[in-house]
């Protein structure tokens, strides 16, 4: 995996993610489908997926299962 591109431009760790992301991404991850998650919130499937990206972006990880590992590890979940 690449490392994220900071602000300036250059590679670089992301900024942690904030408070909205993390509330978010728990509702992603009970849900665990964008139609669904769009639907409890009123957005679009295409918003929902371009926010997920960006939270695993920020988390630095592939996929949901391993933000969810992730958030396990550092006491989140």
């Amino acid at each position: 995996m690449k490392p994220p591109v900071t602000r300036e431009g250059r590679p670089g760790s992301a900024p942690p993610p904030t408070s909205t992301v993390l509330e978010n991404s728990d509702h992603g991850s009970a849900k665990g489908k964008n139609p669904e998650i769009a639907t409890d919130l009123y957005l679009s499937p295409k918003t929902v997926r371009n926010h997920v990206s960006n939270i695993l972006h920020k988390l630095q990880v592939a996929d949901r299962t391993e933000a969810i590992i992730r958030a396990r590890e550092a006491g989140l979940a």
